[in-house]
């Protein structure tokens, strides 16, 4: 079985996500973003399988979601072009199989239905 984890090294819940699943005796593609940023196309492609709004993949704490004058109204387009640009807005960790795509917060366990 394919898994990608959108990864950073940095997170704790991305470090624990990251173990859990080598637990599971799964070792996941690695795609540590904030050096390998998703293109646009692929973040909408990720977000597809996610099946959420983008505004719901974002962190909202960050900085750059202030300075950057994002809200829950921003178009998605603009969005996806934030954290392309940003992006640590981007909300992690983010597992991905072929059965779907799951932000492992605030539980990790959340992502035992697409292993």
């Amino acid at each position: 079985m394919k898994v990608t984890i959108f990864h950073n090294p940095r997170c704790s819940t991305s470090r624990n996500t990251l173990a859990y699943l080598r637990d599971k005796d799964i070792e996941p593609e690695i795609v540590q973003y904030l050096k390998d940023t998703p293109t646009a196309s692929e973040l909408k492609e990720l977000f597809n399988t996610l099946g959420i709004p983008v505004h719901d993949g974002i962190r909202t704490r960050e900085a750059e979601y202030t300075e950057l004058g994002l809200s829950p109204e921003t178009p998605e387009t603009e969005l996806i072009d934030a954290i392309v640009a940003h992006p640590r807005l981007l909300q992690r960790p983010i597992v991905v199989t072929a059965k779907g795509a799951r932000i492992a917060r605030p539980k990790i366990d959340v992502i035992d239905s697409i292993l």
